[in-house]
């Protein structure tokens, strides 16, 4: 009577054991926001393995025209993608061992710095546990109508979807920054060539006053 409750205990332990590894594992997902000063440019690395998949999106958020070069290397050193004055884009490598470089290019601005944000998913980056080694230690676990597999298959389809859902979202924010930046540049540039007309019309009314005044005072002068 007391092996299905051992039974029991056991899956029950391997199980939050599994929860408590797929909730505090480090993900292979990341992203990033820096400035890129004017006359600048900033390189990043990231190691991949052999028959991997890396995939990098960027997007400029603010600074003047929202462009930049962007390019990505891979471990020998043959340039991979480049883009040239883009304001986004997005590039997969099936990737080889070692590190690859991707680079942001400022260099052709002397004036305005640029906020850029990207984004890397890595797949197919396996690690050297075995994502089985739990079976040997469960025993005996015919009788149970579900299987510990279908427990673990449905936490990680949630924490794909969950991990899915953290990426949209973050995409999501830094398209709202970028429009809120580039609608903040409007109104600004807006604001300024309004005072600019004001000025201009102030002036040539008071262009305009001064010379049908000065064509009344010589009327008058010369019937005098």
């Amino acid at each position: 009577m007391q092996q299905p409750a051992a039974v029991f205990k056991l899956l029950f332990v391997y199980l939050l054991r599994f929860v408590v590894l797929a909730a505090f594992s480090q993900s292979l997902d990341s992203d990033f926001t820096f400035t890129l000063p004017a006359g600048r440019k900033e390189c990043f690395y990231q190691t991949m393995k052999k028959d991997a998949s890396l995939e990098i999106e960027y997007q400029v958020l603010d600074g003047a025209g929202l462009d930049v070069d962007f390019f990505i290397s891979s471990p020998s050193g043959r340039v991979l993608f480049s883009d040239y004055h883009k304001s986004d884009g997005v590039h997969t490598v099936e990737t080889e061992d070692g590190d690859y470089m991707f680079c942001f290019d400022n260099t052709f601005s002397a004036v305005s710095e640029k906020l850029i944000f990207f984004e890397l998913i890595l797949d197919n980056m396996d690690t050297n546990e075995d994502p089985n080694d739990w079976k040997e230690y469960i025993h005996g676990t015919d009788m149970l109508d579900m299987k510990l597999e279908d427990i673990m298959e449905t936490i990680n389809n949630v924490k794909s979807r969950l991990g899915k859902s953290v990426q949209i979202q973050t995409v999501l924010r830094a398209f709202e920054a970028r429009d809120r930046n580039l609608q903040e540049s409007n109104f600004d540039r807006v604001n300024f060539w309004s005072v600019i007309n004001l000025i201009v019309m102030m002036l040539v009314s008071a262009v305009q006053v001064y010379l049908v005044r000065s064509l009344f005072e010589d009327k008058g002068k010369i019937r005098t």
